[in-house]
């Protein structure tokens, strides 16, 4: 499909959109969500299908092409300094194919891996320039006499200045003019060095593609001095030795920009443009090339899927039974939000690569999408309780339950989209999914589930509405059991704190720490699962694992911790001496998770905590902002302290886990406020502890059925999709249990204390709070 027409689809429905909230109640609002509906569905299936070929998955779950790579010093000894430049580079070069967190790490003193999912023929051989070029960026003056010198210099009455030297520039063509040279007296030395770049963008302009540059305050300083001086003589533009043009400098240049042009395809733009912006300080040379297998094992994969479906199954069963006819339409809205999700996934430039932080993401949007459901359907009976028809019940519960839904999936979504513009790699990932999932869940909840469950009601199809009740409402203290949760909670933490300064580098990984790298070949087919089972008795079954084929041997690569490669590989022959296994090599390797993607990511979370601090006190109150952070804090941190004291690892894929948990915490506290802040406005009578105990009473129900739905598909995960993936389920387990804790015993209390610590009264907090509510609940029709 052409750009223009995908645009055109996108801004009708968007149109659409628009017009359905403008439009009342009735058939036409109803028709207009069918509308809306349908094409999203169709469009989605359109882009999506068939999901083979058009989802594409990350290097954990489908494999891809390693490359390893050597440094080439020369006369230079590689240092770490050196290998640690060309590491980030590198990474932020493979970011130009769009691929899902590959894998790149040091071997060795001089070599890196690296391993990048979904590449076919063509753009092998495109990654092979992109990873090898050095991309040297010269702006070198052209001897300033309009060429005199050189024609001297041709008819022998000049000699060639020390600091110049001839070099032969080919200037572009256009269809069939023939090529042609000329020659220049260029200086040796540069006047300004691409070490000054600081971005670069390929774009079209009245000359077709051009790379335009834009240099640091210094490099922009450097370059209005030397046009300024050297206004109406050439500048020459050099890379990689070879001259890309030499423009006459009309005027002298202070903005700090400068275009490369040379009648580029799109293609060769965009790639000079990505490797400009990431040049090589030392040149590299391809040493290796062969196709690997998942990281993640075909074995655990192919449990793994067969867990998933099975948690997502029993999920849908439960909620179908405990909510009956509300709880198919919910079942509904979920399918049609796993559908819009993978669509929406190709809509992204360059498309998504789905990997395990990333279905992470899409585990949390699965349990927001059944949270808004839940949410729903609870003010639903409560509605029905009070004696309305079933129509007005309808009605009022999807308008009094929007403003937790609006403000739980806003507050996910400012974090979402922090760490989408900040962070690289899984974190990016994960926010990717977790952005659309958002988004494809609102729109279910608020849409597809509202007007599907209203033509019911409106029609005369369902006249009464019945659901399960099994936890009924309580009147639970909460609020005075605050302090002696805190105490158990900061108990537990410092029990984790001190397990995890004791256990030192123990708690981290082969990702974070690196480790050893042990290649095995055998003339036969290898087995995974049977490698695996030989590790256990190592203790390291969820190594990381991967096959490849090259010349008529199967290969596999082993990942384990530091000092563990002579047991893996004694443990491996000797559990299979069948297998004919020879030892190909065994090296150290480095971590996994750079110093710049650990720094980028902390910075997209600190970011992501502030604008939660914005949003919640602009929505509620600076208290209940202080509540929330707290209680994301606690939920992460006990997370991290729990694997500490079981002896756990930390690993990249722990990485979606911990986001997981700090989205979940987020979402249940909101939920939790947003009632508070209804009871508090509500003019009810009563202590302002009372109102907080009534509020959280009311939302136990909703509380601990998404967390159990939440829990479901995790369980499965845990019980039964293999040893790679047990910690990353447990994790999110251990979040889950204690997000719920927090929202309840933790964020709530803090709001009160804080309210006290400052001065502030429960009449003061209470006028806040109804000043900010006439905004806290749009219209929700």
């Amino acid at each position: 499909m052409s750009p223009s027409l995908m645009f055109f689809i996108e801004l009708s429905w968007l149109a659409l959109f628009g017009w359905y909230f403008a439009t009342e109640h009735g058939v036409r609002k109803r028709l207009i969500a069918i509308v809306l509906t349908v094409t999203a569905i169709t469009f989605s299936v359109w882009l999506a299908y068939p999901p083979g070929k058009k989802i594409a998955l990350g290097l954990d779950i489908k494999g891809g092409t390693s490359f390893l790579i050597r440094l080439m010093g020369g006369d230079k000894e590689i240092n770490k300094g050196m290998l640690d430049q060309a590491v980030e580079v590198i990474r932020k070069r493979v970011d130009y194919f769009g691929a899902g967190e590959p894998i790149i790490s040091p071997v060795g003193n001089d070599r890196i891996l690296v391993q990048i999912p979904g590449l076919d023929t063509a753009k092998i051989q495109e990654a092979r320039d992109q990873l090898s070029r050095v991309a040297k960026l010269e702006f070198r003056l052209v001897y300033p006499d309009n060429g005199g010198r050189l024609k001297a210099i041709d008819a022998g009455k000049e000699v060639i200045p020390p600091e110049y030297r001839i070099e032969v520039y080919k200037p572009p063509t256009e269809g069939n003019e023939k090529p042609r040279e000329e020659r220049l007296l260029v200086k040796k030395k540069a006047d300004l060095g691409g070490n000054r770049v600081s971005e670069s963008h390929a774009y079209f302009g009245n000359e077709g593609w051009a790379v335009q540059l834009k240099f640091d305050s210094e490099g922009a300083k450097q370059f209005g001095r030397i046009t300024e001086q050297y206004k109406g003589h050439r500048f020459a533009i050099v890379l990689d030795g070879v001259i890309q043009s030499a423009p006459v400098i009309r005027d002298a240049i202070y903005g700090g920009d400068a275009v490369i042009t040379g009648r580029f395809t799109e293609k060769e733009a965009r790639s000079l443009a990505s490797v400009l912006e990431n040049p090589l300080q030392t040149p590299v040379s391809i040493e290796e090339e062969r196709s690997v297998s998942p990281t993640l094992g075909m074995d655990s994969i192919r449990a793994s899927i067969l867990a998933g479906l099975m948690g997502l199954a029993i999920t849908l069963v439960c909620v179908l039974i405990y909510y009956k006819l509300a709880g198919l339409v919910a079942c509904l809205a979920l399918l049609v939000n796993i559908v819009l999700l993978v669509g929406a996934f190709q809509l992204i430039p360059g498309g998504v690569t789905l990997t395990l932080p990333g279905i992470a993401g899409i585990i949390l949007t699965i349990g927001l999408a059944v949270d808004a459901s839940v949410l729903i359907y609870e003010r639903l009976r409560e509605e029905m309780a009070l004696g309305k028809s079933l129509k007005i019940a309808v009605q009022t519960a999807y308008q009094k339950a929007f403003s937790s839904i609006f403000d739980a999936n806003v507050t996910t979504l400012i974090t979402a989209a922090i760490l989408f513009w900040k962070a690289s790699g899984p974190v990016k990932g994960f926010a990717i999914s977790l952005t659309l999932g958002i988004l494809a869940s609102l729109f279910t909840a608020l849409i597809v589930g509202r007007n599907c469950l209203g033509w019911f009601v409106d029609t005369g199809r369902v006249k009464r509405m019945s659901m399960l009740h099994l936890i009924s409402s309580k009147n639970i203290n909460f609020l005075g059991k605050g302090f002696i949760a805190c105490m158990c909670s900061l108990a537990l933490l410092i029990a984790g704190a001190s397990a995890f300064y004791l256990r030192g580098e123990k708690n981290f990984g082969v990702d974070f720490r690196g480790g050893d790298l042990i290649t095995l070949s055998s003339p036969n087919t290898i087995d995974v699962g049977q490698v695996r089972d030989a590790l256990k008795p190592l203790g390291l079954a969820d190594a990381s694992i991967q096959e490849s084929a090259q010349g008529g041997k199967s290969y596999i690569t082993v990942r384990t911790p530091l000092n563990t490669s002579d047991k893996v590989e004694k443990q491996i022959i000797q559990a299979m001496p069948g297998a004919g296994f020879m030892v190909e090599g065994s090296e150290r390797v480095g971590a996994l998770v750079g110093g710049e993607l650990a720094k980028s990511s902390l910075v997209a979370l600190g970011l992501g905590i502030l604008g939660i601090l914005i949003f919640v006190t602009f929505r509620f109150e600076l208290s209940f902002a202080v509540g929330a952070i707290v209680a994301l804090l606690h939920d992460v941190f006990m997370t991290v302290g729990v694997f500490a004291l079981l002896g756990h690892e930390l690993t990249l894929t722990m990485v979606g886990a911990v986001l997981t948990i700090a989205g979940y915490s987020i979402n249940d506290t909101i939920v939790v406020y947003d009632r508070i802040r209804e009871g508090l406005a509500s003019g009810r009578r009563g202590t302002i502890e009372q109102i907080m105990n009534e509020s959280i009473n009311q939302t136990l129900s909703r509380t601990i059925l998404t967390s159990t739905v939440t829990l479901i598909p995790i369980l499965c995960l845990f019980l039964f999709g293999g040893a790679v993936l047990r910690d990353f389920s447990l994790a999110i387990i251990i979040g889950v249990v204690v997000g719920t804790y927090s929202s309840i015993f933790i964020a709530s209390p803090i709001v009160l204390w804080w309210t006290r610590a400052r001065g502030g009264s429960a009449t003061a907090l209470r006028r806040e709070i109804t000043q900010k509510v006439t905004t806290a609940n749009p219209a929700a029709s």
